[in-house]
């Protein structure tokens, strides 16, 4: 080194002087703030008058920079570089006059580093250092240091206390379904099966009952019958299929072309094609039943008219059960019968208590067939949704976006004119006359018509989001480069993950990744935080936070500018390669799909098989915030992705 001369002729010109210099004094320890991660700290404690020299000193120009080393140990792997403040500046006459940067006073260190093992470490480091005063310089000098980190809590390899987060807006899900069945109770009510029943029903408790009093205790009963009845059936399903299953409706391909079939069955019965009806002798021995006295005659008259009604209720029973099963965890299906057994049952107790409201009801006629085809529009409708499921997952790309809007935009005004009374179907009625009704609720029906034909060109659709494929599912869309996913950022990423035919886009234009490494090595490269995005084709409520919430300026600002996404379809069917193929540790499952991996690794490191799920983390897998999932706040959403990418930055 040329310094070495000026560094020599120094220590010659102190050679009167017998003290021993120590001008710098330094003190290490360790501090555990996550199961996977630790901080060490290097104090460095400098006498007045003298300076140390900052790790980026260039070594050939000036003094010797400071440096740390750390012994290496398979219980644990550096994060990154050592950090330290900001360095002052100055001219060193010793160096020529070149520029320095340097330390004094008291000085600090630190070193990020990601664990192992949550038992205590020992970490031997040393650090080498040159420390000069204005008037001389001391040979660099290493000193060694052994540093211990103490036991942690519990280590969790990949995911730390990913357990222990519960996603936000998770609990909404369970009311979402208990209310979706009360509407579906409230529509049985009013078809030709149900609602004739109703003032029947009830006048035949009142009158046979000897008092008031007990007239409205056996409705009351008769009401609960019919909760327990329906609960039950939710209840059956559930246990049946168990959580697993029922998560796994959502996704399965066959599963959802057969719900798409079950549908179309079902509007066709609403049509007034055929009756969708149980065997008769389930009837006959349940109306046997119903005429013993007691507590048992009443809950199996509720039992009769279950199976009575079933031609009517049965599709929206049948529907319910599926959007329950596939949306909800094991309890779905319970909760939303309970939500449809209670809409169902609240007239009869309601009209026993006061039997003078059974004068108001309008009289029963041909508007009960109707509301029975309004139905099977609607559930025709539905249809197509789990159609458009098995279109995604398998990239069939069939039932693109226009295409879907382009049916709905039939379905719906055929429904119009229907209201108008322009169609009429087997077992409708004569009308020669539009009821007001009928043209204000054509007239609604005509407005969603209109409002979905722009978006044939692209438009976002907002009020029916969730229903439509993805905006970058279109005509064309596997022929489209990889560029064109990239978008207005092209400057920002340059490596886009694909899957056979560019097959994957991300929504508005967003820069993202389809594979986890590639997008956590491309994160490192930028130096900007991670938000995981589990989603999947089949999930309505993904493409509604995509569309409502992404689509906020300030939210896609964050995830355009500030993240990288990486957004892993958990339902995708692609097929895996051979060699990439394994069986899941945490099920026990063969992985034979990219969906399949990417919900074997959302199970085993973060416990929870829903979506959507979003996932806040830095370059080693560290959570940066509590994880979210389906909530709809943007001011929500925005404080989310700002408290994770202030927890990064620190």
């Amino acid at each position: 080194m040329k310094t070495l001369t000026t560094i020599l002729l120094l220590l010659v010109s102190v050679t009167g002087f017998s003290q021993i210099y120590d001008p710098v004094k330094w003190d290490v320890k360790a501090d555990r703030f996550a199961p996977d991660s630790a901080q060490i700290t290097i104090h460095a404690d400098i006498e007045k008058g003298w300076h140390i020299y900052s790790q980026a000193q260039d070594k050939n120009e000036g003094p010797v920079p400071t440096s740390f080393e750390f012994a290496p140990n398979s219980s644990y792997e550096l994060i990154g570089k050592t950090g330290e403040p900001v360095p002052l500046t100055k001219k060193e006459p010793a160096f020529n006059n070149a520029t320095v940067s340097f330390f004094e006073g008291k000085t600090s260190f630190s070193q990020k580093i990601a664990l192992r093992t949550s038992d205590s470490l020992h970490i031997s480091t040393a650090v080498t250092f040159m420390v000069c005063s204005d008037e001389m310089c001391l040979p660099p000098e290493t000193r060694e240091f052994t540093v211990t980190v103490e036991e942690g809590p519990a280590f969790v390899a990949a995911a730390p206390d990913a357990g222990s987060f519960v996603p936000e807006g998770s609990n909404m899900g369970m009311w979402a379904i208990f209310f979706a069945g009360f509407a579906g109770g409230l529509l049985a009510l009013l078809t030709p099966c149900v609602f004739p029943m109703l003032p029947l029903t009830v006048s035949f408790f009142t009158k046979q009952s000897k008092t008031r009093a007990k007239g409205i205790r056996n409705a009351l009963i008769y009401a609960v019958s019919i909760i327990v009845i329906y609960v039950s059936l939710g209840m059956l399903i559930s246990l049946s299929l168990g959580p697993d299953a029922l998560n796994a409706l959502a996704s399965n391909g066959i599963m959802n072309f057969a719900f798409f079939l079950i549908f179309v069955v079902f509007a066709l019965s609403f049509f007034g094609a055929f009756e969708i009806t149980l065997p008769s002798k389930w009837l006959n021995a349940s109306d046997k039943a119903s005429e013993k006295g007691g507590l048992i005659g009443i809950f199996f008259m509720a039992f009769t008219l279950s199976l009575v009604s079933f031609s009517c209720t049965g599709p929206i029973i049948g529907s319910l059960l599926v959007q329950a099963a596939v949306n909800g965890n094991v309890t779905g299906p319970a909760i939303g019968m309970l939500g449809f057994a209670v809409a169902l049952a609240l007239p009869f107790a309601l009209f026993a208590a006061f039997p003078g409201w059974l004068n108001s009801l309008p009289k029963s006629g041909g508007w009960l067939n109707s509301v029975k085809v309004i139905l099977g529009f609607i559930e025709l409708a539905f249809a197509l949704k789990f159609l458009s499921a098995v279109d995604l997952a398998y990239h069939w790309g069939i039932l693109t976006r226009e295409v879907f809007i382009a049916l709905w935009i039939v379905i719906f005004g055929l429904l119009g004119f229907y209201l108008l009374g322009k169609i009429r179907l087997p077992h409708d009625s004569e009308q020669k006359k539009t009821s007001i009704p009928g043209l204000v609720s054509s007239i609604l029906v005509f407005g969603l018509v209109v409002y979905m034909v722009p978006g044939m060109w692209g438009a976002p659709l907002k009020l029916i989001s969730g229903f439509p494929p993805p905006s970058f599912y279109t005509e064309g869309w596997s022929l489209q480069n990889t560029s064109s996913a990239v978008g207005v950022n092209t400057g920002q990423t340059t490596n886009v993950s694909t899957v056979s035919d560019n097959e994957f886009h991300c929504p508005h234009n967003l820069n993202c990744f389809h594979d986890y490494d590639e997008g956590m090595e491309y994160a490192r490269k930028v130096n900007k935080p991670v938000i995981l995005d589990f989603t999947g084709w089949s999930c309505v409520n993904c493409r509604k936070m995509e569309d409502n919430v992404w689509s906020d300026k300030t939210v896609l600002n964050l995830l355009s500018n500030d993240y990288v996404l990486i957004s892993l379809y958990v339902d995708d069917k692609t097929k895996l390669p051979e060699n990439e193929q394994y069986v899941s540790e945490t099920t026990g499952k063969k992985i034979k799909t990219i969906g399949n991996k990417w919900s074997d690794f959302q199970a085993t490191h973060f416990q929870t098989n829903a979506q959507p799920f979003y996932v806040l983390i830095d370059h080693n897998g560290k959570m940066l915030a509590q994880p979210k999932g389906y909530d709809t706040s943007i001011e929500g959403y925005v404080n989310f992705l700002k408290q994770g990418l202030n927890n990064f930055n620190s």
